[in-house]
């Protein structure tokens, strides 16, 4: 039964609530020590996807790799990404850093972009980074968006899964796309969402100027909400009749059972983005692989300790789970 009892941790005095959690880490928190290497590989589908390495020196080779996707609209150099990936590199560990299509900072080729359950990109990345023969170990690690992504992938069809990745830690996940798209919406959290509809508004701009003719921008500004967005764009794009229909097939809460390396779920109880359904405890309690840790403090993408720009609890957690001998 992994569920978590009593989770360790609780956030800083000066953040005192969900919002200051999740607000202050993204805008304040800065990870300068991290040195990437970009890679652009090609897709077999005639695209591109930009990875960011960061490898231990020449003279302290590893054999393990630690894969970090990051969330919705986010990219490779976000702080809580470089967190992750300094605190890999210290643990002895290469980290790779993946950006999504149309997230590197250039459009991608294609009338597709990304989306919440694409699984054959992280898929790709993997068995690229194993097609260099250095790994025989591969961790997963993801954040919100790139959480679900990941909680996907290792249990849709767990036959897929190569054998060199053994264990994942992921944090801020939401596992049920449609309630969260609705509770996003709350006039609370106003604020993040239209954060991220100016910048999905944008990115359909420049895919239309991309593929002139092949992208409708009619009322563009009227969407106000994901449910509007996903119906108009994402889901017609990749194949899906709705957004009712992506919802239910990216939701990485109905692949739970499907797991069959040990994964550790962090979601923090006041994380303004996530509904209760998005904590999925029956499940965890009845896996022998799905550990869910729920503690009250953490806002989304958040678990700061300390000043902003120091270690984060997710990555210390990331890295005590992936690195343990026993997971717990």
């Amino acid at each position: 039964m992994p569920l978590v009892p009593d989770s360790p941790y609780h956030a800083p005095f000066y953040l005192f609530n969900g919002h200051l959690q999740t607000i202050v880490p993204s805008l304040w928190r800065s990870v300068p020590d991290v040195h990437y290497q970009r890679e652009r590989v090609e897709t077999e589908d005639g695209d591109f996807l930009d990875l960011d390495w960061s490898r231990q020196p020449a003279g302290r080779p590893t054999d393990t790799l630690g894969i970090v996707s990051h969330g919705l609209e986010g990219d490779a150099g976000r702080p809580y990404v470089r967190g992750m990936v300094r605190a890999l590199n210290h643990a002895g560990l290469d980290a790779l850093a993946w950006n999504y299509r149309s997230c590197s900072g250039e459009m991608n080729r294609l009338l597709r972009s990304y989306h919440l359950g694409d699984t054959d990109d992280l898929d790709f990345v993997i068995r690229y980074a194993l097609g260099t023969t250095r790994y025989r170990h591969v961790f997963l690690t993801g954040f919100s968006a790139g959480g679900n992504v990941t909680l996907k992938y290792l249990g849709e069809n767990p036959a897929r899964v190569p054998k060199q990745v053994q264990r994942a830690a992921v944090f801020s996940v939401p596992t049920d796309l449609k309630s969260s798209s609705h509770h996003i919406a709350r006039l609370e959290n106003r604020i993040y969402l239209n954060r991220f509809m100016k910048t999905l508004r944008e990115k359909m701009r420049q895919k239309a100027a991309l593929l002139p003719g092949q992208v409708d921008l009619t009322n563009l500004d009227e969407l106000q909400d994901f449910p509007q967005f996903d119906d108009r764009f994402t889901a017609p794009m990749h194949g899906f009749k709705s957004a009712d229909e992506y919802y239910e097939h990216a939701s990485s809460g109905r692949y739970l059972s499907g797991i069959r390396i040990p994964t550790l779920l962090v979601n923090a109880q006041n994380d303004p983005f996530l509904p209760p359904s998005c904590f999925p405890r029956e499940v965890a309690a009845q896996s022998p692989y799905l550990f869910l840790e729920t503690p009250a403090d953490g806002g989304h993408v958040g678990f700061g300790e300390g000043a902003p720009d120091g270690p984060y609890y997710s990555e210390r957690r990331a890295v005590e789970f992936l690195t343990a001998e026993t997971p717990s």
